[in-house]
């Protein structure tokens, strides 16, 4: 019941990877053929950059990402040499919308200073009705903010860090249009990413790649999912 209290890390919901024996390539042109590719798709709301993760502890080597961000949803990308070998990976995740104790009293004192103000302007019982009046006002706007047209007021709700994850555990709704465009994400990003290693193996006449896709189920444990290789173009 009281799940969204809860600090949680991210929601790892698919990952593969593929490693490709003998053979190297630029990382950083990688990522720009990435990139470039999703910028050229006009894929909405997807925010992109660059994170450096440590390999190990706090002084060990670090190894760079492409991260892909929209809203909750997180992709980050890898290419890096493994030897005389060379990986690519992708894994997607959601961040949980986690309310803090901090954000519950902030907004509990902005209601108590807002309802001063009224009841000092308006009077103790006509500063009533304004309250119930407009907390059925407010219950209603944000509950129904993306179908009224207040895509931009979702957006900064989604954003803000005192009363964002209270929105979208309290108030936002879950429909099966938010459903289905996270499905798209997943499944754009990653065409995209294959495509682009099929692509940049394809060019140094690599013509089989295998995909390994790890499925999570408990934490940081994976069970492997059969896939089937796919197939690239021939070097031009």
């Amino acid at each position: 019941m009281f799940d969204f209290f809860k600090s949680k890390k991210a929601d790892v919901i698919d990952h593969w990877y593929s490693l490709v024996p003998g053979f190297n390539t630029s990382t950083k042109d990688f990522y720009a053929a990435v990139e470039k590719e999703l910028k050229d798709r006009e894929v909405p709301g997807l925010e992109i950059f660059y994170v450096d993760f440590a390999e190990g502890g706090l002084l060990s080597a670090k190894r760079e990402y492409l991260r892909m961000t929209r809203e909750r949803l997180v992709f980050d990308i890898c290419a890096a040499p493994f030897g005389t070998a060379y990986f690519f990976s992708c894994r997607f995740a959601e961040i949980p919308a986690v309310i803090q104790l901090w954000q519950l009293l902030v907004v509990l004192i902005g209601a108590l200073m807002i309802a001063g103000l009224i009841f000092k302007v308006a009077g103790i019982i006509l500063g009533i009705g304004i309250l119930i009046v407009g907390f059925i006002a407010a219950i209603y706007l944000l509950r129904n903010a993306v179908s009224l047209g207040l895509k931009d007021l979702d957006a900064t709700l989604i954003k803000s860090p005192v009363v964002g994850p209270i929105y979208e555990n309290w108030f936002r709704k879950e429909t099966y249009y938010r459903q289905d465009t996270r499905l798209m994400y997943r499944d754009t990003v990653n065409d995209v990413v294959k495509a682009k290693v099929e692509e940049a193996t394809g060019a140094k006449g690599i013509k089989l790649i295998k995909f390994n896709d790890y499925s999570p189920i408990l934490g940081e444990l994976y069970k492997p999912t059969m896939v089937q290789p796919s197939q690239t173009l021939p070097a031009a």
